[in-house]
C-alpha cells in the first residue's frame, strides 16, 4: 500500500509504503507522481513502514516502469530523497543503488522522520 504523509514541508512530497506494494497500487500512485514532477523540483521523503513486506503481483514491473520511466524523462528535475527506514536489507540495498539516483539520497532511521522532512526541504 502507499499512502500520502501529512503535513509536509513546502515543496516537498511524503509516501509511506507498507505491507505488500501491488502493480495496482503502483498504478494508483501514478497520477500523484506525474503531479510532484510538474513542479520543476522533485523532492521526496519516502518512508519503509516496518510492515512493508516488498512487492507483490505486478508491483516489481509496475515500480520499474514507473520509476526508470520518471528518471529517464525528468532526470534534473529529483534534488533530494530522502528514505526512512529501519529495515536493513532496505538501506543495504539503497547504499548498493545510490549511485543511479539522480540529485541527493539520504537515509534516516524511523525516529528521525522529521530530521527526514528537513533535510528534504533544504
Amino acid at each position: 500500500m502507499i499512502e500520502m504523509l501529512p503535513d509536509m514541508p513546502e515543496g516537498v512530497s511524503g509516501f509511506t509504503v507498507s505491507g505488500r506494494a501491488s502493480g495496482e497500487d503502483l498504478r494508483n500512485f501514478k497520477p500523484t507522481m506525474e503531479k510532484m514532477l510538474q513542479g520543476g523540483e522533485v523532492r521526496i521523503v519516502e518512508v519503509i513502514a516496518p510492515s512493508y513486506e516488498g512487492f507483490g503481483p505486478g508491483g516489481l514491473a509496475e515500480d520499474l516502469k514507473l520509476g526508470f520511466g520518471a528518471l529517464i524523462r525528468h532526470h534534473s528535475a529529483f534534488k533530494r530523497i530522502a528514505v526512512v527506514t529501519d529495515k536493513e536489507w532496505a538501506i543495504h540495498t539503497l547504499q548498493a543503488l545510490s549511485w543511479m539516483v539522480p540529485g541527493e539520497i539520504a537515509l534516516f532511521r524511523m525516529d528521525e522522520l522529521e530530521q527526514a522532512k528537513s533535510w528534504a526541504a533544504g
